[in-house]
């Protein structure tokens, strides 16, 4: 039997069934098909409240290849747009985004910046609201007419400098470019406004004669990205978004680069906690995620004492004592019996949009869920931890939709489970390889 509808919108459903069938993690609605991450919700909304108060959190996220950290991730950023925060998520990759060299990442982080009513890049919405915020306050003081727009101006500078004055200290250009593309804003030069958001943005190639009408030289390099990521904050705040769930997803991928590139890097994290603890970023949550291989490691964190100390988690008792709040979260992965409840999960969300909900239920009922995740797991070796994606990858694409398309589809009669190479990853490859329980088709 299927479970009543999710109470979300079939478009969000939609969207969350298109990503499954294509073998990715969906943007959105995670809430609803999220297994065992209840254990976490009690100390990461304390989190939140912690920031959205103008505080700073910090968690390294730690599992395995398809223990679901890019899940946990987008779930958690969920919950943060709930609250008004806004949220990016950069992937850490050694030619892309290189972590050593922060304004890379600033740059990455802006690119994906996005808010619970705008989509990335949301950098633009966000300093044009801040401005309309400053002039609301300008005019609320009484001492400026509405319709004088050079006394209003000259106030929200007033209200800008005060705002930035601790960016300014050590990154005058942050308040320099506002200034400027508000004057652009103003004048109706969407040109220079563009580019001078982009500079915002840390991009590189912005025209040196718009850079000159701002008052700015150079590029954004990696001394002023977290000067830009304090200012970026302030912006934040004081146009609604409390603060910003920053995550770096992937950082485990340090452990393949250059030597001298990998300390750098491993330092440019150590200096990010640092200045955290220091109070520099209020409404700042950082989160990362990487293997146990990345966190114990000779190729990671090990290399580096001070951020070892500083990562440092007790591991050795039960999971089911993990506590929630620790510097480092153990995602506990699954087993058949929580895989067979994300399948009916993503199963009742199939069929609420579904042409035929009653032939769903009744051939893809919960013991058929159950044999399709002990059929996956024995392909990939009994590797439970590492079937989410593949499983409901088949589940969706080879099952429900054949159910809910042809009347006299039977998965029981007429579906063998068949992985072939194209569609595996390197770790489900593996995995796979050496596994016999089912037919496969390994081309």
């Amino acid at each position: 039997m299927t479970r009543p509808a999710p109470d979300i919108s079939a478009a969000r459903r939609r969207d969350v069934v298109d990503a499954l069938r294509r073998g990715t993690v969906p943007q959105a609605g995670l809430g609803l098909f999220a297994v065992g991450l209840e254990r976490f919700e009690s100390a990461l909304d304390d989190d939140l409240t912690t920031v959205a108060r103008g505080g700073a959190a910090f968690h390294a996220l730690r599992g395995e290849y398809g223990s679901g950290k890019t899940f946990f991730a987008r779930w958690l950023a969920e919950r943060a747009k709930r609250r008004g925060l806004a949220v990016s998520e950069v992937q850490i990759s050694e030619t892309e985004t290189p972590l050593h060299r922060l304004e890379t990442v600033y740059r990455r982080l802006t690119e994906r910046l996005t808010t619970a009513t705008h989509q990335p890049s949301a950098l633009r919405a966000v300093v044009d609201s801040w401005f309309y915020a400053l002039e609301e306050e300008a005019l609320a003081g009484g001492d400026v007419a509405d319709d004088d727009e050079e006394a209003l101006a000259a106030a929200v500078d007033v209200l800008l400098e005060q705002r930035l004055t601790g960016v300014a200290r050590t990154t005058p250009a942050f308040s320099a470019a506002l200034r400027g593309y508000r004057r652009a804003v103003a004048a109706g030069d969407g040109a220079l406004a563009e580019a001078l958001i982009a500079w915002l943005g840390g991009q590189k190639s912005v025209a040196a004669a718009a850079k000159r009408a701002a008052g700015i030289r150079g590029d954004l390099d990696h001394f002023a990205a977290l000067g830009f990521l304090q200012g970026l904050l302030t912006v934040l705040r004081d146009c609604g978004h409390p603060g910003l769930l920053l995550v770096l997803d992937e950082v485990e991928t340090l452990q393949r680069v250059r030597g001298d590139v990998r300390e750098k890097s491993l330092n440019a994290l150590r200096q990010l906690l640092d200045e955290i603890d220091t109070g520099r970023f209020p409404g700042l949550f950082l989160v990362i995620t990487g293997t146990p291989a990345f966190y114990d490691g000779q190729q990671g964190v090990q290399r580096l004492a001070p951020l070892a100390q500083r990562l440092a988690t007790d591991f050795t008792t039960d999971p089911r004592f993990d506590s929630p709040r620790a510097v480092q979260l153990r995602l506990p992965g699954f087993d058949r019996a929580s895989l067979g409840d994300l399948g009916r999960k993503v199963r009742d969300i199939y069929a609420a949009d579904a042409r035929q909900p009653e032939r769903l239920a009744a051939r893809a009922d919960d013991a058929y869920l159950d044999e399709l995740a002990h059929a996956v797991t024995g392909a990939l070796g009994g590797k439970v931890g590492i079937a989410p994606r593949l499983y409901l990858r088949k589940l969706v694409a080879d099952v429900l939709d054949r159910v809910d398309e042809f009347e006299d589809f039977d998965p029981r009669k007429h579906y063998s489970l068949t992985l072939r190479s194209t569609e595996l990853s390197d770790t489900e490859r593996n995995a796979a390889s050496g596994a016999a329980d089912v037919p496969l088709d390994l081309m």
